[in-house]
């Protein structure tokens, strides 16, 4: 399936910082609750983020991901994600995060 490119611009791609990560025991995956902070436009929202096997919450502070930011709120069990953390399946189908390889503003937009 193919879309178009103002189809492509409708989904609102940033950086963001993980500035608090905690363990996601009530989830029905192996999760970890996510804060994430994408600049001063958008903010500060909360995703819920199945990267278990390569991540720990203590490990997540700090560091810089991708996401999608503007999808309707989703319930989670007894959490609210607000945003999509974005990642890429690896050999054995676990999740990598997309991370900017170079230092780029918080709240940056992908195009």
């Amino acid at each position: 399936m193919t879309i178009s490119f103002d189809d492509f611009l409708k989904v609102d791609i940033r950086v963001g910082q993980v500035v608090q990560a905690e363990p996601f025991p009530e989830a029905r995956k192996p999760a970890i609750k996510l804060w994430v902070d994408y600049g001063p436009e958008i903010g500060v929202k909360k995703s819920s983020a199945q990267i278990t096997v390569h991540y720990a919450p203590e490990d997540l502070v700090g560091r810089r991901v991708m996401g999608v930011v503007n999808f309707p709120p989703r319930q989670i069990g007894p959490f609210m994600s607000e945003a999509l953390v974005l990642g890429v399946p690896d050999e054995a189908g676990e999740v990598v995060l997309l991370v900017p390889d170079k230092d780029v503003p918080i709240g940056g937009r992908m195009f």
